[in-house]
C-alpha cells in the first residue's frame, strides 16, 4: 500500500505480528544472546543480519530509523546520538584526510564549527559558500578531491530556503552526492530526495521529537547515488575494507552500502548511538509530526505577519511571507509551509533585543528550537557566539537577529505575549 506521508507518520516502520506489542518495544539491552559461536561470528563478519551489541545497532532504533526512511522516501536510515553526530557521520562516511567538501555558509553555528574547525584538524577541508551562489561560480570551487556538497533545507537561524536543484545539478555533474539537513522542514513539508538530494540528515531532537525530551539524530540514504560509477572518488565504499576481511561495501550491499558502512564502521569506532529509550520518544513524536507541523506553520505565518506590520520591528525573515526573498523557493520546495521558525530584529539593536526577550511571559529563552512550546534566543549571544563578527556576517547572521520558534499554543496568546514585550522597549 502506497500511503501518504501523514499516514506513514503513524503507521510506518513497525508492523506487529499477532500477540506482539502494538507500540514499538524498547529493547533496553546492551547485548543479545546466540546459541552458537558461529552464529555470532557471522554477525561480526557482516555475513548475517542481527544484533550483538547496542553500540552498533539496536532493534528499537532500527524500527524508528525505518519509519524515518519511509517518511523521506529513502532505502535505509540509521539513528545517532545527536543531529551533530549525524552531520559528522554523513560527511565523514565518504571523506578522509586530504579530502575537500563544500557547504552552505548559512548553516547552524555548531555545524559550521564542526566543518570549519574540528574536521579541518582531521585534514578535511570545507569551503563555505553563499546560498545565492551561481552554478557557474559553484562549479569553479569543485576540486578533484571534492567529495560532497552540504546544505540545510531551511537554514538555522536565518530561515532561508536552499535551492536544492541548483546544488544537486552541480554535485551530480561532478560525480558527488548532495547531503542535506532537513531538520526544520521535516519530510512532512519537504522531501529533498524528490529534488535531487542524495543523503538527508536530521536532528530528531527538534520537530520529530517535538517535546524537548530526547536528543538524537538520523541519516537517511536515498539509494540513488551510484557509488561504483565514481569508485575512484569513494575508496571507503568501493575498495576492500580490511577491518571486515576485505569486503567491499558498494558491491556486497548495493543500495544499502552507505548506511551499512556508517553503521558497521563509524558507529563501531565512534559509538555515537542513540539510546533505545530516546528512540522510543522519537517514535511517539513522529506519530503526531504531520499534525504539529501544520499548526506550527499556520501559527508562524500569523506571527510573521504581525511582526512585519509592527513599527518596533526592524525586519522579518520568513519564507512564507509573499515579500520574503526566499518566497519563490518556498513555494517551489515547501508549498505546504516551511516551518515554525522566524528570524527578525527589533529596532534599537542588541540591548533592545535583550530587553524584549527578557519581558516575554511564556516564550522561553532556551537554546532549543522547533518545539511544541514557543521559544526564543539571540544566536549571536548563544548558539553562534563561537563565531567572529566576520563569520557571523558570512553566515548571514545579524548581531541583532532573534530566532523565534513558534509553538502550537493558541496563536492569539503568542501574539499577545510578543505585543506586551515590545511595549516594554
Amino acid at each position: 500500500m502506497n500511503s501518504t506521508v501523514d499516514t506513514k507518520c503513524v503507521q510506518a516502520g513497525y508492523t506487529p505480528k499477532q500477540g506482539e506489542p502494538r507500540q514499538v518495544p524498547i529493547y533496553q539491552s546492551t547485548t543479545f544472546k546466540y546459541d552458537t559461536s558461529e552464529q555470532m561470528g557471522k554477525l561480526f563478519d557482516l555475513e548475517a543480519s542481527g544484533y550483538f551489541y547496542t553500540r552498533l545497532q539496536n532493534p528499537t532504533n532500527d524500527l524508528v530509523a525505518e519509519k524515518i526512511a519511509a517518511l523521506e522516501g529513502g532505502v535505509a536510515a540509521m539513528l545517532t546520538s545527536s543531529g551533530q553526530s549525524a552531520n559528522f557521520y554523513a560527511v565523514f562516511n565518504i571523506c578522509e584526510c586530504g579530502d575537500h567538501f563544500i557547504s552552505s555558509s548559512s548553516i547552524y553555528g555548531g555545524t559550521y564549527n564542526l566543518f570549519g574547525v574540528s574536521m579541518k584538524k582531521m585534514g578535511i577541508e570545507c569551503t563555505f559558500v553563499d546560498n545565492d551562489i551561481s552554478e557557474e561560480e559553484l562549479q569553479k570551487l569543485i576540486r578533484p578531491n571534492t567529495k560532497c556538497i552540504f546544505g540545510e533545507t531551511i537554514t538555522n537561524p536565518t530561515v532561508n530556503v536552499f535551492d536544492i536543484e541548483k546544488f544537486a545539478n552541480i554535485a551530480h555533474k561532478n560525480g558527488i552526492p548532495l547531503i542535506m539537513d532537513n531538520t526544520f522542514a521535516t519530510p512532512v513539508n519537504c522531501r529533498p530526495f524528490e529534488w535531487g538530494c542524495d543523503i538527508v540528515t536530521h536532528s530528531t531532537t527538534k520537530y520529530m521529537d517535538g517535546q524537548a525530551v530526547s536528543v538524537g539524530g538520523a541519516i537517511v540514504d536515498s539509494g540513488n547515488f551510484e557509488w561504483m560509477a565514481h569508485a575512484e572518488k569513494f575508496p571507503g565504499l568501493c575498495t576492500p575494507d580490511e577491518s571486515y576481511h576485505g569486503l567491499t561495501y558498494a558491491t556486497k550491499f548495493g543500495k544499502l552500502a552507505y548506511i551499512t558502512k556508517a553503521t558497521a564502521q563509524l558507529m563501531r569506532d565512534f559509538g555515537s548511538i542513540q539510546s533505545p529509550q530516546n528512540a522510543f520518544y522519537i517514535s511517539l513524536g513522529l506519530e503526531t509530526l504531520h499534525v504539529r507541523m501544520a499548526k506550527h506553520c499556520a501559527n508562524a505565518k500569523a506571527v510573521a505577519e504581525f511582526l512585519a506590520g509592527n513599527d518596533k520591528i526592524k525586519w522579518v525573515q520568513y519564507p512564507d511571507l509573499p515579500g520574503d526573498k526566499c518566497h519563490a523557493l518556498q513555494q517551489k520546495y515547501l508549498p505546504k509551509g516551511s516551518c515554525g521558525v522566524i528570524a527578525f530584529a527589533v529596532k534599537g539593536g542588541r540591548d533592545a533585543a535583550i530587553k524584549f526577550m527578557d519581558n516575554l511571559k511564556f516564550a522561553s529563552i532556551v537554546t532549543h528550537v522547533a518545539d511544541a512550546k514557543t521559544c526564543i534566543l539571540h544566536p549571536a549571544s548563544h548558539t553562534h557566539r563561537q563565531l567572529s563578527d566576520e563569520q557571523l556576517r558570512e553566515a548571514g547572521v545579524d548581531p541583532d537577529l532573534i530566532r523565534f520558534s513558534v509553538g502550537i499554543e493558541d496563536v492569539d496568546d503568542i501574539i499577545a505575549d510578543i505585543k506586551q514585550a515590545l511595549e516594554c522597549i
